[in-house]
């Protein structure tokens, strides 16, 4: 590692790059090849035209999450602050704008109500109350801020619940190991079970958020970002069911075809709390059957990633060697089969389906009708959607809609983005630099020593 300010000069680079382990590396390295059954141009398919009912509502949920020193005479304290924001447009009052153009900008931002949680959580050398390490402070906020937050005003159900009912749902085939056997050596592996319980073995204290394994993670000495960001995208997730199981108990289920859900990032699970993948994918089938039931519709979610291999390769795919020309036209799509992935994006051999373990959704490319290129994912809502295999989207009732949704909120602000994620961005985003300081004043204004 260099010391502060120190770089590397042109000659190392240089060394690399005419370097023959470099070259010999590459040589050895797998390239595409259309003779593996693949064709090099896949062919996109054209979506009819919907005309049939479209939600009147979009709800887009996004979160961020940032990393700060903080000064409690401590060589590098850190603090965590997640926030995730959700955001409700009216696409209905929007259209009744936009026949009178130009727009009232204060009457516009009328269309859109945003809400935000968020919460601050220890990062390295951070103790809390009367807990002995950062990492085990860190264990005991993470269950306090599901306990304590709420989306739901009215009945003041807490997100633990909604948590706990999907922790319900996870297999008992693969016990954990106690969250204490680094520090204190207990070797017990268990399911950890809901609410606050002690471990078998040692007879400490038990969160039922030890499940997510996000502790296992947590560095004691240096950065926590990749943690914090692992509790961001649980709590993202979290709020997409915990809205749902709302809807559910006010008995809104029968109008849940005029609600549109768009999630910032594909349809999974990564790291740690990957189980939660299938607990949630469960979930979603339980409450469509019953919104089907009522709707005769299947729930619209939909996944958006505007980064990763996924958009590269779209970008790539698009653009032919015909200078101007792409291979994509307006409203077509392209369905990705386990097959194509394998062989065109990520890499792999496995017989096991791609994201078998982390995925409750597929992905699809969509070029819009005003040419903004989309990688989305819809979830699986029945047993015969939890498939990669085909491309029939016939298997997608909800897909048209989707598409028109697309089409309808691509945003043109910036390249290939939709307005309601773009809307929860602004709300959950943290400005690096004023959030840093803000955050950090805060932080060191409220820390007693306890």
């Amino acid at each position: 590692m260099p010391y502060e300010g120190e770089y590397a000069g042109y000659s190392p680079l240089r060394r690399i790059v005419e370097s023959q382990r470099v070259g010999q590396l590459l040589s050895r390295s797998r390239v595409y090849n259309p003779s593996n059954g693949t064709s090099a141009a896949p062919s996109p398919s054209a979506i009819p035209s919907y005309t049939g009912h479209v939600p009147r509502f979009v709800v887009a949920i996004d979160g961020s999450n940032l990393e700060v020193p903080v000064v409690n005479e401590y060589p590098g304290a850190r603090v965590g602050y997640c926030t995730v924001a959700s955001v409700l447009i009216d696409l209905e009052l929007v259209d009744q704008l936009d026949e009178h153009r130009p727009v009232d900008p204060k009457r516009f931002r009328e269309t859109e109500k945003a809400s935000t949680i968020d919460a601050a959580l220890p990062g390295s050398n951070v103790v809390t109350r009367t807990q002995e390490s950062a990492r085990v402070s860190f264990r005991e906020e993470l269950h306090d801020l599901l306990t304590t937050e709420t989306l739901d005003e009215e009945d003041g159900v807490p997100l633990v619940q909604t948590y706990e009912a999907l922790l319900s749902l996870k297999p008992s085939e693969h016990p954990q190991s106690c969250p204490y056997s680094d520090s204190d050596g207990c070797e017990i592996s268990f399911n950890v079970p809901c609410g606050c319980t002690k471990c078998p073995g040692c007879g400490r204290p038990i969160f039922s958020t030890d499940a997510l394994r996000i502790h296992e993670r947590f560095n004691d000495l240096g950065s926590n970002g990749e943690t914090f960001a692992y509790v961001r995208q649980v709590w993202e997730r979290l709020v997409l069911i915990d809205l749902l199981r709302a809807f559910e108990r006010h008995g809104w289920l029968d109008r849940a075809d005029r609600v549109a859900f768009f999630i910032d990032g594909p349809l999974a699970v990564f790291g740690p709390p990957a189980w939660l993948s299938a607990a949630i994918s469960a979930e979603l089938k339980r409450i469509n059957a019953v919104v089907r039931t009522s709707t005769g519709s299947d729930l619209t979610i939909v996944g958006i990633e505007k980064t990763g291999e996924f958009v590269t390769h779209f970008d790539e795919l698009d653009e032919t060697e015909v200078s101007g020309e792409v291979l994509f036209g307006p409203r077509t799509y392209l369905m990705l089969t386990d097959s194509y992935i394998k062989q065109r994006i990520h890499q792999s051999s496995s017989p096991r389906p791609y994201g078998q373990d982390t995925y409750f959704g597929r992905k699809f490319f969509y070029k819009a009708s005003k040419g903004a290129r989309i990688v989305a994912s819809i979830p699986f809502l029945n047993e015969a959607q939890d498939t990669i295999d085909s491309d029939a989207v016939s298997l997608y009732p909800s897909f048209e809609i989707v598409c028109t949704l697309l089409d309808r909120l691509a945003c043109s602000r910036f390249p290939n983005a939709l307005t309601p994620i773009v809307s929860a961005h602004a709300e959950a985003s943290i400005p690096l630099n004023l959030g840093s300081r803000v955050l950090r004043q805060l932080a060191q204004a409220l820390m007693v020593t306890e």
